[in-house]
């Protein structure tokens, strides 16, 4: 399983799951309207470790912006992000 380390907790991904999915589903806050065709709203910001890209992403990213919508984490990772509701 790959961990996930945000601003202010932590969690594993699930088998198959994205890096998107594991932040909805730990409550984190993620601005995203991927699912209705805009890229690039769902950027955020890598802090430590690295992803990949099946494909390259439509939106344009800046030095240690991620689309975590479709990155796929290479290891443990950090990134900035904060949960709606701390646990």
């Amino acid at each position: 399983m790959t961990r996930v380390e945000t601003s202010d907790a932590g969690f594993e991904l699930l088998n198959g799951e994205s890096l998107l999915e594991g932040l909805e589903r730990t409550g984190h806050h993620v601005e995203y309207q991927c699912r209705s065709g805009y890229c690039g709203t769902c950027r955020l910001t890598l802090t430590s470790g690295a992803v990949t890209y099946a494909s390259p992403p439509l939106a344009y990213l800046g030095p240690r912006e991620i689309l975590p919508c479709c990155c796929t984490p290479q290891g443990s990772i950090s990134i900035e992000c904060w949960q709606l509701i701390p646990t």
